[in-house]
């Protein structure tokens, strides 16, 4: 489909395999906030790999914007029949269209499949072409009659363009870390109030006396035994809570041939065995603003502390190591501030076709809005760190 306002056209695109590669990672290296998970490369694996699909409940709709034959702005939207693998919940807002008896799927979403990290979802060249992208992408879902319009762990560039075309706003946290120049563990240790500093070195000494080691591996030196023993991890977290993995053996191996240079990967070994594993997702390796992101992990045996050793302590210290800037602990997770893992709001933006839904859900996230206030005020009561840093 396309349409076209003088010299522009907007174009909807099924798979992301017609969009050009280089163009759209052309433009996110222009963001304010650039993830590998936005790269061409990561999209298309979700797809090629069979890892997001419309039997899955996401089908592909990306929108681009052209002027005449330059790609000026574009973002990856997904039609979506459930909300699962989002991580920002909506589970009461369908149910209250459900009764109701309205239709809240299919929805429209512009957001990374199973991965909550934040980052630029509107790629553009301008302000200008990012209002118009949105402004595009609205109009296209009043047209198809589709419930709602949602923008998941949008950058502060995405938010600025959804406040000016009046989407909802909403607040959620998570949980991440700062380097602050520490030159190694210890001295991080010592950053900490001395319950903290306490709790992780004894945990830390578990895994030492369970005697595991970990060994680590960056890039192409990851070999494909590794990637192949790292999913029965990754595949065993999901099974043993009943479900299916999101991700096929497919989609990681195409993240070794096609963006090895995004991962580090751990492997704990006892007695030359490797039991567990955690994968790691690298932005600007060797930048004053590298950013690591937490991201799969799971055990073939269980040791006491060992997913925190595998998910916290391990990656932290390689951050220290190489200068790495901040550590993205994912989703959820208050015990993450224990490990020194501080909060910090995440945005989304919502677009209801329906006026009454739309009022009712503006209220809803004002007083959420300040129930996460005030919830990120009691967890600054308890931060670990000494009072005088």
């Amino acid at each position: 489909m396309q349409n076209k306002l003088n010299d522009y056209g907007i174009r909807v695109h099924e798979h992301p395999g017609e969009l050009p590669a280089a163009d759209w990672d052309a433009l996110l290296a222009t963001q304010d906030c650039p993830t590998p998970f936005m790269r061409h490369a990561y999209l298309l694996a979700m797809h090629n790999s069979h890892s997001a699909l419309p039997a899955s409940g996401w089908t592909p709709r990306y929108f681009s914007l052209w002027l005449n034959n330059t790609l000026v702005a574009a973002c990856p939207l997904y039609l979506k029949t459930h909300s699962y693998g989002e991580y920002v919940f909506d589970w009461a807002w369908a149910n209250a269209y459900n009764q109701h008896g309205l239709d809240y799927y299919p929805k429209a979403l512009i957001a990374v499949p199973f991965t909550p990290v934040p980052g630029s979802r509107l790629l553009a060249d301008s302000e200008e072409h990012r209002d118009m992208l949105l402004q595009s992408v609205i109009s296209w879902c009043a047209e198809e009659k589709l419930s709602s319009l949602h923008l998941l762990f949008g950058s502060a560039a995405d938010m600025a363009s959804t406040t000016r075309a009046e989407l909802l706003h909403r607040q959620t946290v998570q949980f991440h870390w700062q380097n602050l120049g520490w030159t190694d563990f210890d001295v991080f240790l010592g950053s900490l109030n001395q319950e903290k500093r306490k709790k992780i070195r004894q945990e830390r000494r578990k895994v030492t006396q369970a005697d595991v080691v970990f060994r680590h591996a960056q890039g192409t030196a990851i070999s494909n035994a590794d990637w192949d023993f790292f999913y029965q991890c990754y595949e065993r977290t999901y099974l043993e809570h009943g479900n299916a993995p999101y991700l096929t053996p497919d989609f990681f191996q195409r993240m070794r041939t096609d963006m090895p240079e995004n991962w580090l990967l751990f492997i704990a070994e006892r007695n030359g065995q490797a039991i567990a594993s955690s994968l790691i997702g690298i932005h600007g390796f060797g930048s004053q603003q590298a950013v690591a992101y937490g991201r799969y992990w799971g055990a073939l045996e269980r040791v006491d502390c060992l997913h925190f050793e595998a998910c916290y302590y391990q990656p932290l210290q390689w951050c220290i190591a190489n200068g790495v800037q901040r550590f993205e602990g994912g989703a959820q997770g208050e015990h993450k501030m224990a490990r020194a893992l501080m909060p910090v709001s995440t945005h989304s933006a919502h677009w209801l076709a329906d006026a009454r839904f739309s009022k009712a859900v503006e209220e809803f996230l004002s007083r959420e809005g300040r129930g996460v206030d005030n919830y990120l005020e009691h967890l600054d009561e308890r931060n670990p760190f000494k009072r005088n840093l």
